[in-house]
């Protein structure tokens, strides 16, 4: 038996298993509110040419936990969006343009690599009163009034609380017996950072191909380099390969030409990434003393930048949830997680569906579904209060609108036990007053 394995178990509130921009974020929300957080897992690999799109709530996210300033500097913001039908439809289809400026916004968002932002999110956990444990969990005992967790090395945390921040694979979702179901399309998506000689004008550019999105979002600056941009581009599993054997030079004539020269002559800066499409759904969000958080309880194709964005409403729902939960409480904790897991069904189940819709509208060339979906174009390209309510459910949804995302002070910290609701101590104060003024109580008026 190693030394670590006889050592005393590390014993936390929170555990926060996933060391990932989602996992880092749960783990920053829930230090700030005055939890004792554990976060476990190795750091991740770098991701070549991944960038991610943080919209209008994930921006106030950013902003509650203390990250934003650094996400700012290293990032573009995206004042506009436009998709164009590029499937060669019978009929014709007019550009889709949204500006931020029509819903009363500097910009829908910010553009930052997605290493970069993982860096950041590093540097604030490590500022912040956060148990950083950099080791694998390979086991869980979700049985008794403590989560037990076997790390890699032997170690053991036990925690009254596990957040589930480990990917696709998660082994806290599979120790909790919670099931999945997972399906692929028949596409890969290639990845890279992009110089160009025309500057995009923080215009974020979705082209609809047959093969599906091939999607440009502006980025800053970097040296000599003015304008550049992130490259999403989803193709068959063949024409990836065609692509990433071509020499460079070769694929950034290709580029070009798909951009159909808007952003003039492109260099690739970076690595070129490479993953296979697919969606994942579970069949509930939460077990006991467990909770499901991003890629852990969904995935599909990065099409309108939903995937991170919806992480962080995952992790901004539940900490309103546990606002004022007494995590040895198990009751409490049950209507807390019920709330959890029925508020947050409906927000993944409608992104999942639509990408999953609007991704196989575009890979079958089949009429009548061109007809529809062209036809959505046109009514969100003449309605304005279509395109502008379209607009505010994209950058800040309706159905989500958690204390962190609606740009709020923070809460007053807790350490242990229940923490009052906001808003308690003036409650009390007016019962107070109203019981002074009952007839029959002492010193009450006439």
């Amino acid at each position: 038996m190693s030394e670590t394995a006889g050592a005393a178990p590390i014993e936390t509130q929170i555990l926060v298993a996933g060391a990932g921009s989602t996992g880092l974020a749960a783990a920053l929300a829930f230090a700030r509110a005055g939890w004792r957080v554990t976060l476990a897992g190795r750091p991740p690999a770098p991701l070549p040419g991944r960038t991610v799109a943080l919209f209008e709530a994930s921006v106030r996210f950013l902003e509650s936990i203390g990250a934003l300033e650094a996400v700012k500097a290293a990032a573009c913001p995206i004042e506009t969006i436009r998709m164009i039908d590029d499937t060669d439809q019978l009929l014709p289809v007019p550009d889709l343009v949204m500006r931020a400026e029509e819903i009363d916004l500097p910009a829908f968002g910010y553009n930052v690599s997605n290493d970069e932002l993982t860096a950041i999110l590093q540097e604030r956990a490590r500022a912040e009163s956060i148990e950083i444990v950099e080791a694998e969990i390979a086991d869980y005992d979700f049985e008794g009034d403590l989560v037990a967790a076997r790390l890699a090395d032997g170690r053991r945390i036990e925690a009254q609380f596990v957040i589930a921040a480990d990917g696709r694979a998660s082994r806290a979702r599979n120790a909790a017996g919670i099931d999945t179901k997972e399906w692929t399309y028949p596409q890969i998506a290639l990845t890279a950072l992009l110089r160009h000689e025309l500057p995009h004008d923080n215009i974020s550019t979705e082209y609809h191909t047959r093969s599906g999105p091939f999607t440009l979002v502006p980025l800053p600056a970097c040296g000599e380099a003015e304008n550049r941009s992130s490259l999403v581009w989803l193709m068959s599993p063949r024409d990836a390969r065609r692509r990433l054997a071509k020499p460079r030079a070769e694929l950034e004539y290709e580029l070009e030409d798909h951009a159909h020269g808007k952003l003039g002559t492109m260099t690739i800066e970076s690595d070129i990434g490479e993953f296979r499409m697919g969606g994942m759904q579970v069949s509930r969000l939460t077990a006991g003393r467990l909770a499901l958080v991003g890629e852990t309880c969904h995935v599909f194709p990065p099409i309108g930048a939903q995937g991170l964005n919806l992480s962080l409403r995952d992790v901004a729902d539940l900490e309103d949830c546990l606002a004022s939960v007494d995590l040895r409480n198990e009751r409490e904790l049950s209507r807390a997680l019920l709330r959890y897991e029925l508020q947050r069904r409906a927000d993944i189940g409608f992104r999942t569906h639509g990408v999953d819709l609007l991704n196989r509208s575009l890979i079958i060339p089949y009429l009548p579904i061109d007809l529809i979906r062209g036809a959505g174009f046109v009514a969100m390209t003449a309605l304005g209060p279509l395109r502008r309510a379209v607009m505010r459910e994209g950058v800040a949804p309706h159905l989500a609108r958690p204390r962190l995302m609606r740009g709020e002070e923070p809460r007053e910290p807790r350490l242990r036990g229940k923490r009052p609701r906001p808003g308690a101590e003036l409650v009390g104060a007016a019962r107070e007053a109203l019981a002074l003024l009952r007839p029959g109580r002492r010193g009450a008026g006439r």
